[in-house]
């Protein structure tokens, strides 16, 4: 894809953001901006992230590229990479946020959407990662924050492998930040949990979201801000919001059993299709 208004040479620092067009990703953009780094942003929908690069123009005075690629492909990292390095950028902090979740079971769909699902929800951010770090550990400098889930530290909801994916986002972002101790590169995983974003409305399921109690919801600034605190301390695992907290803490120390009783109705019901 052809990048849109490159920030070239310029002397703010550089961030990548996957999953700009839309909820954390887009807010993720905005709080960078407002910081002062210039922007690439990656998406499908090229639309959106023209707006997000007139906005952070006109509110905050930093220049973005847009790079409308769809992460589903397999060579998409190294386009974007490719781009990246073609333009003379150098990406200093890494949002690994693109990501989605399946409607239905396991069974339910065909193989080659949970090819399209594994490859945005595991290759696309591992290559990005791998791409990109090996420049930031030369510069002495750099923060890779993945937007994991608080699923990925609860019980797997039946047919689905939304929790699966997400553990693994966990655990891999664990393991990279042990392995970039004293190279000045953090890596950290964030793990929201309900945010007002789009993303139940893409999946269909707004209608029974609403049956969550409102406590166990959060903006998206809050999860953004705590994230960036995060990997600014190189701190593993963000679990951002009270609530999830308390949840994350339940998970970890009570039998998986009790855990697994204690999913929200709403959850458990429509991963499964069958009410209890």
């Amino acid at each position: 894809m052809t990048p849109k208004s490159a920030p070239n040479a310029t002397q703010r620092p550089i961030a990548l953001v996957t999953g700009a067009s839309a909820g954390i990703g887009r807010e993720f953009s905005l709080f960078l901006a407002e910081k002062g780094y210039d922007l690439v942003v990656v998406a499908r929908r090229e639309d959106r992230l023209v707006e997000i690069k007139k906005l952070v123009a006109e509110r905050y005075g930093v220049r973005a590229m847009v790079i409308a690629e769809d992460l589903s492909h397999a060579a998409a990292p190294r386009r974007i990479a490719d781009i990246v390095r073609a333009s003379n950028l150098d990406i200093e902090v890494l949002i690994n946020n693109a990501g989605y979740a399946v409607k239905g079971t396991f069974l339910e769909n065909d193989w080659a959407t949970h090819a399209d699902f594994l490859q945005v929800m595991v290759g696309s951010w591992v290559h990005l990662t791998h791409l990109f770090v090996p420049s930031m550990m030369r510069k002495g400098r750099g923060r890779i924050l993945n937007v994991s889930s608080l699923a990925s530290l609860a019980p797997e909801p039946g047919g689905s492998l939304y929790a699966p994916v997400k553990s693994l986002m966990t655990s891999a972002s664990r393991a990279m930040r042990l392995e970039l101790l004293g190279t000045g590169v953090h890596c950290t995983a964030l793990c929201p949990g309900f945010t007002y974003t789009e993303f139940h409305d893409v999946l269909g399921v707004r209608d029974d979201m609403k049956k969550l109690p409102k406590y166990m919801w959060q903006e998206a600034r809050p999860v953004v801000e705590a994230g960036w605190r995060g990997v600014e301390r190189n701190t593993p695992v963000v679990v951002p919001g009270a609530f999830n907290r308390t949840a994350a803490f339940f998970c970890k120390f009570l039998p998986y059993a009790a855990t697994l009783r204690m999913m929200p109705k709403a959850i458990a019901e429509r991963a499964t299709g069958v009410a209890r």
